[in-house]
């Protein structure tokens, strides 16, 4: 025996009452809605009532209007390094957020950035690696070296000795005979 399907029934409620029914749920969350910006009101000017009092300045003399002042300017401090707090804390869970979330990202995503591991190699294997294999001689960089010869270094001795005392040098060019030579020179 074939089980029996059974069908779904159909709605039994109308469409004019479907819409009725959606109608009134909208006023009613309209109706709440607008209750609870009212009771935000209603806590708000109750929140400021209890830290800010009506200031009474009738009938005060000049030295008690500066100590209410200087009682003000007080609060205004410490709820301004409130505030301040409150930001600092703000700024820096948002990026912490940020930085979750570029986290999320990077592990979401299919790149993988692999491991780098130092590799040794001869200049030769180099070479090859950037040009191919278009130079087929090794290149042996040591006999690109300028080499320097004993003889260069014995003739920069020389030249050294032959500047000598500085002092002669300076008596040899003092007076007119010296800016004269100066001037040929």
């Amino acid at each position: 025996m074939a089980p029996k399907v059974e069908a779904k029934p159909k709605c039994k409620i109308s469409a004019s009452r479907k819409l009725s029914l959606k109608i009134l749920l909208l006023a009613r969350a309209t109706e709440e809605l607008e209750a609870e910006k009212a009771a935000r009101e209603e806590a708000k000017v109750e929140y400021l009532g209890e830290k800010l009092p009506p200031l009474q300045l009738t009938g005060l003399n000049e030295d008690d209007l500066q100590k209410l002042c200087r009682q003000i300017h007080e609060k205004i401090e410490v709820v301004d390094e409130e505030r301040y707090d409150c930001e600092a804390k703000v700024f820096k869970n948002n990026r912490d957020i940020h930085q979750l979330n570029l986290k999320v990202q990077d592990l979401g995503g299919k790149f993988k950035k692999p491991a780098l591991r130092k590799v040794r190699v001869s200049a030769d294997e180099m070479m090859k690696a950037l040009f191919g294999s278009k130079n087929k001689g090794s290149m042996d960089l040591r006999s690109n070296l300028k080499s320097v010869k004993k003889e260069d270094i014995k003739q920069e001795k020389e030249l050294t000795l032959e500047v000598g005392d500085w002092r002669k040098n300076v008596e040899a060019m003092s007076g007119m005979k010296g800016r004269k030579k100066m001037f040929d020179a």
